[in-house]
């Protein structure tokens, strides 16, 4: 389990490479930057070494210009992966000081913040994302920005992840527990697969 910014978020991964593969094209960023925290997701289009060197373009492209705005991250990815496969991306910003994430996607790789209650209800509200390819189809950019509390969950996964995962979702004390349990239930065998699991802690009071 990974944890990092002062205890503002707790998270956890998990992935594969599709089976017979040597290469996942599936690659994941969490990064401490002066707004909070970012996380970031690529998915390179296909399988195999290629998608592999497209999806470690665009998570170097995001580690480089992580002090930017989420639009502007896209905008540089979309330049440096131009002479790629291109990729499907989403990036979420956990920011403290105003209890807030922002997130944008491109393509399909898809995200759900799970909101939790006092009485331990919970509620999905899910990532807008915009149809395109970074590299290839730039769409109009859209990002969206919510609150949280200490608790909330965020979930990106993959294409090679099972749509309607959310459904089953068990919430673990750990959230690389988390990420493991949906992989292994949900994640199929044609594609290559990650799940990234963010637990929104704030920071200590």
């Amino acid at each position: 389990m990974g944890q990092i910014g002062f205890n503002i978020v707790e998270w956890g991964v998990a992935g594969r490479q599709m089976p017979g593969e040597t290469h996942s094209g599936d690659l994941h960023l969490v990064k401490m930057v002066d707004r909070g925290v970012l996380l970031a997701v690529a998915d390179g289009l296909g399988h195999g070494k290629e998608a592999a060197e497209a999806a470690r373009i665009a998570i170097d492209s995001v580690e480089a210009h992580s002090h930017e705005p989420l639009k502007r991250i896209i905008e540089y990815c979309g330049r440096r992966l131009r002479e790629s496969r291109g990729a499907a991306m989403s990036l979420a910003l956990f920011s403290p000081d105003d209890n807030s994430m922002e997130w944008l996607g491109v393509g399909n790789v898809g995200g759900v913040l799970i909101h939790m209650s006092g009485d331990g209800k919970r509620a999905n509200e899910f990532m807008m994302l915009t149809q395109g390819v970074v590299g290839v189809r730039l769409p109009t950019l859209r990002t969206s920005k919510v609150g949280v509390i200490r608790g909330d969950t965020l979930v990106v996964a993959t294409d090679g992840i099972r749509r309607g995962f959310e459904e089953g979702i068990i919430l673990f004390d750990r959230p690389d527990d988390t990420a493991q349990s949906i992989l292994e239930r949900d994640g199929q065998l044609t594609d290559d697969a990650l799940v990234l699991v963010a637990k929104y802690t704030g920071r200590p009071q």
